[in-house]
């Protein structure tokens, strides 16, 4: 049966209203301690938006802490050099709505985030996120509306941190093999996966 109303959805797994209080004691709409400590904690985040054309999740990752705590209620993500489609940027001029899932590498805790964000290119607040000399282009300033911790059972069952269960080296297509098939032949190939580390150390900032 193909669930198409709230009601429905209610019958199978019960009403908000009826979810147990630990799932919902710890929703605030600013950032606690312990939440700080979970932000410094991170250095990788996926970042969703949405815009005109559908939504987008991102990958957002630099040195831990680097999504900055402006304060109680800001959050700042600096725009740090990658395929330069600026998806997520796109979105967020169109669309303030984004949402935040930061990992903990070796832990089960998630943190999640969503809130309404905006772009600046404040030169101060450039500067004050380079790395390197080298400043992002912009940076994504979000007013937090939600924030709380998920429970671990994602992790767990996944096994994410587990190094019996990474994926081994060679067992998955390269990238240049992928643009190679895309693209006729025109990009891709050999060459780009060789040249890969060496333009990925040059560009990270």
């Amino acid at each position: 049966m193909k669930i198409e109303t709230i009601e429905q959805l209610e019958a199978i797994y019960g009403r908000l209203a009826d979810v147990g209080e630990a799932s919902t004691a710890k929703v605030v709409d600013h950032i606690i301690e312990p939440y700080r400590a979970y932000i410094e904690a991170s250095p990788f985040v996926a970042l969703a938006t949405v815009g005109p054309e559908g939504l987008d999740c991102s990958p957002r990752g630099d040195g831990r802490g680097f999504v900055r705590i402006a304060d109680a209620r800001t959050l700042m993500l600096p725009d740090r050099r990658g395929n330069n489609r600026v998806d997520s940027l796109r979105n967020i001029v169109r669309d303030p709505r984004v949402a935040l899932l930061f990992l903990l590498p070796g832990s089960g805790t998630t943190f999640r985030v969503n809130g309404r964000a905006h772009l600046t290119t404040d030169a101060a607040i450039l500067e004050s996120f380079a790395v390197d000399g080298k400043a992002p282009r912009s940076v994504i300033v979000i007013e937090i509306v939600e924030a709380y911790f998920q429970c671990a059972r994602a992790i767990v069952r996944s096994e994410l941190w587990n190094p019996e269960r990474f994926v081994a080296k060679g067992s998955l297509p390269t990238p240049g093999q992928v643009l190679e098939m895309m693209s006729d032949g025109r990009v891709g190939g050999p060459k780009y996966d060789e040249a890969w580390p060496a333009r990925a150390a040059a560009s990270l900032w």
